[in-house]
C-alpha cells in the first residue's frame, strides 16, 4: 500500500470505527491515556490495555507545562511525562507503535503551541506517517484554524474541534463546518477530571450541534469530560455518538502500585465502560 493510501486509511479507519458504533446502536468507547505516562514504553501498553478492554478509539495526549483544559489528575501526569524528558518524538512513536499493535484509530490531543514551535507542516507529515488518524486540538480557534486545516487535509489528518456548553449556535455551526473526524463536545464548562454526574449541559449542546449544517453531513459528536462509570457512560451513549473518558484512566495509572497492577485496572474498567455505551 501507499504512504498516500494508508494516510487516507488511517483518517478512513476513524470515520469506519464511529460508523460501526452506530450500526451496532451503541456510541464508541474513546480513552484518553498522556504519552510518557508512567513512561513511554508504559504508556503504549496502556493503550494497548485499553482497547484490549473494549476501547475503540484512543486519543494520546501530548504533554504540556500548561494545559489550561486538563484537571488536576491529568496536570500530575504531563509533570511526571515531562519531567521523564518526554518530547514529541515519543508522542509520535507511541501513535506508531499503538496504532501497529492494536489496530485502532489513534489521534493525538495537543495545544497548539507545541504544534506551532514544532512547525505545522512537519509534525502533520510526521503524524501522518506514524498512522495517525488526526488530532484534537482544544485551544485553536476555528477562525485561526485555515494552516493547520490545509496541512492536515493534505495529509488526511482528521481536524477535530472542542465546543462548550457556551458555544453559540453561529460558532457550533462554524466549527462543524471546518472540523472532520468528530466534534468533541465538553460535558460543561471547566476542566477535565471525573463528576458524580455529567449533566444536562451534555445533552443539549449535543442537540444543537447536530442541529448545524456540517453535522447534518454526519460528522459525530462524541461527549468528554467528567464521564467515569460505565452510569455515566450509558447516560452519555443515550444521546452522543461517542463517549469519551480521560481522567478515570490517568487516576488509576497513578494510584496503582506498579505499572501491572495499574495496566490490569486500565483495562477492566475499559471493559465496563464499553459494556456501558452500549445503550441497549
Amino acid at each position: 500500500m501507499s504512504n498516500a493510501s494508508e494516510k487516507t486509511g488511517n483518517i478512513q479507519l476513524l470515520s469506519d470505527t464511529l460508523a460501526k458504533a452506530k450500526s451496532e446502536d451503541r456510541a464508541a468507547l474513546v480513552a484518553y491515556l498522556p504519552a510518557g505516562f508512567p513512561t513511554v514504553d508504559g504508556a503504549i501498553d496502556a493503550v494497548k490495555a485499553v482497547v484490549a478492554g473494549g476501547a475503540d478509539i484512543v486519543e494520546i495526549g501530548l504533554p504540556h507545562s500548561d494545559p489550561v483544559l486538563d484537571g488536576a489528575v491529568i496536570q500530575t501526569a504531563d509533570d511526571i511525562a515531562l519531567r521523564g524528558g518526554v518530547k514529541i518524538a515519543d508522542v509520535l512513536r507511541t501513535v506508531r507503535e499503538a496504532h501497529e499493535a492494536t489496530g485502532a484509530p489513534i489521534l493525538v490531543m495537543t495545544y497548539w503551541n507545541p504544534i506551532d514551535r514544532y512547525g505545522v507542516e512537519r509534525f502533520t507529515a510526521e503524524l501522518a506517517a506514524a498512522g495517525g488518524a488526526g488530532c484534537i486540538l482544544p485551544d485553536l480557534p476555528v477562525q485561526e484554524s485555515a494552516l493547520w486545516r490545509e496541512h492536515a487535509e493534505k495529509h488526511a489528518l482528521a481536524t477535530v474541534f472542542v465546543v462548550a456548553p457556551s458555544s453559540k449556535d453561529e460558532r457550533l455551526a462554524t466549527i462543524t463546518a471546518a472540523g472532520s473526524g468528530f466534534v468533541y463536545a465538553a460535558s460543561l464548562m471547566g476542566v477535565t477530571g471525573t463528576r458524580e454526574s455529567v449533566g444536562n449541559q451534555a445533552q443539549d449542546l449535543v442537540r444543537r450541534t447536530r442541529a448545524t449544517d456540517g453535522a447534518r453531513r454526519g460528522l459525530p459528536v462524541c461527549v468528554g469530560l467528567g464521564v467515569s462509570n460505565a452510569a455515566q457512560a450509558k447516560e452519555v451513549a443515550a444521546f452522543a455518538d461517542g463517549v469519551i473518558v480521560g481522567s478515570a484512566f490517568v487516576k488509576l495509572l497513578l494510584d496503582a502500585p506498579d505499572l501491572p497492577t495499574g495496566l490490569d485496572a486500565v483495562r477492566a474498567l475499559a471493559g465496563e465502560l464499553a459494556a456501558g455505551v452500549r445503550r441497549s
